[in-house]
C-alpha cells in the first residue's frame, strides 16, 4: 500500500481538506481524492475525516493508497500504434488524450489496458497499476514511449535512463521567436509552492533538470524547437520553456490564457534511442507530428507566405 504524509503549513490552515490533498497530490484527479476521503483512506491526526474538515497548522495528513486487485486492470481492445515489438520491448507511438498508467479512480481507457490486451508477458516490477512502465508522459503529449515485457528488460531500461543514455527528443510548438539557433537550459525544478498543481524552476526541494533545444523553424511569433533531455523530471520542458520565456503553445497550466487548448499541449515525443536490453544493440525510432500539430504548422507557415 502506498501512503503520503502531509504536514499542513500556515497558508492551509482554514482550507478544506479536500483542496489541499489537491494542491498536494498532483497526480490525482478531485474525483479521486473524494473517494479515497469517502472510503476512509485519509486521516488527519490518526482519525478518518470529511472533505469539509479544514486543516489547522501543524496537523498531520495521512493518505493510504490502496493496492489494485488484478481484477480491477482489466485488457481492454484499444488500437495502439506499435512501432517496434519483440520478446523484450514494446515501442509505442502514444496519441495525445491518452493516459499512460492507472490510478486509484482511472481503471479504464489507459495505454496499459491496451497492452493487457496486446500482450501478456509485461514486466511487474512496476506492480499491477503499471506493469512494464518505464517511464512516462504526460496525457496530452504525444510520441514515443518504450515499454518491458519482463524484469529483465525493466531493469536494464530503467538503469538507462538514470544514467541518461536513453535519447529523448521532443518537438515542441512554443510562443515568441527564439533569437539564438541553440540554448541549454540548467534549472531546477520542484513543486510551485503557490500552486502545488505545478511545478516550477526551484532551489527548494527541487530535483536537477537539464533541457537541450535547438529550433527547428521559426514563424511570425512562434518557434518550433527540438528538445533533449538529459533529465526526466514532471512537466520538464513545459516548466523550462515557460521558465526561459517561450511557454508551449496550447499548454493549458503552463501556456497563455489565449491559446486553444482543444488538443492539450503542442508537444510530441519524436525521436527515442536506447540500447536494447538483451542483444545490446542500439535502437533508434522516429515518429511523425501528431495531424493537429502538421496542421497547425502549414497555418503558421501561410502566414509567413
Amino acid at each position: 500500500m502506498e501512503n503520503f504524509k502531509i504536514i499542513i503549513n500556515e497558508n492551509q490552515k482554514g482550507i478544506r481538506i479536500d483542496k489541499i490533498l489537491k494542491q498536494e497530490l498532483h497526480d490525482f484527479s478531485r474525483t479521486q481524492l473524494q473517494l479515497l476521503i469517502q472510503n476512509g483512506h485519509v486521516q488527519v491526526n490518526n482519525k478518518v475525516v470529511k472533505s469539509s474538515y479544514k486543516g489547522e497548522m501543524g496537523d498531520c495528513i495521512q493518505v493510504y493508497i490502496p493496492d489494485v486487485e488484478d481484477t480491477n486492470i482489466l485488457p481492454e481492445e484499444i488500437p495502439l500504434n506499435v512501432v517496434y515489438e519483440d520478446q523484450d520491448v514494446i515501442v509505442i507511438n502514444k496519441p495525445t488524450g491518452m493516459i499512460v498508467h492507472p490510478s486509484p479512480g482511472i481503471y479504464t481507457g489507459t495505454l496499459v489496458n491496451a497492452l493487457l490486451y496486446h500482450c501478456h508477458d509485461l514486466s511487474g516490477i512496476n506492480g499491477i497499476m503499471r506493469p512494464g512502465i518505464v517511464h512516462r508522459i504526460d496525457k496530452e503529449t504525444s510520441g514515443l514511449l518504450m515499454v518491458a515485457k519482463n524484469d529483465m528488460a525493466h531493469q536494464s531500461l530503467s538503469e538507462q535512463l538514470q544514467a541518461h543514455t536513453v535519447v529523448r527528443r521532443y518537438w515542441a510548438l512554443v510562443h515568441g521567436l527564439i533569437p539564438h539557433e541553440y540554448g541549454r537550459i540548467e534549472a531546477p525544478i520542484g513543486r510551485d509552492p503557490h500552486d502545488r498543481q505545478k511545478m516550477t524552476c526551484t532551489d527548494v526541494n527541487a530535483k536537477e533538470a537539464i533541457t537541450n533545444f535547438k529550433v527547428i523553424e521559426r514563424f511570425k511569433e512562434m518557434s518550433l524547437v527540438e528538445c533533449r533531455l538529459e533529465t526526466g523530471r514532471t512537466h520538464q520542458i513545459r516548466v523550462h520553456m515557460q521558465y526561459i520565456g517561450y511557454p508551449v503553445y496550447g499548454d493549458p497550466q503552463y501556456g497563455l490564457k489565449r491559446d486553444d487548448i482543444t488538443y492539450g499541449q503542442f508537444l510530441h515525443a519524436k525521436v527515442l534511442g536506447f540500447v536494447h536490453p538483451r542483444t545490446q544493440e542500439s535502437l533508434y525510432f522516429e515518429s511523425e507530428l501528431p495531424e493537429f500539430f502538421q496542421e497547425k504548422l502549414k497555418e503558421l507557415r501561410r502566414e509567413m507566405e
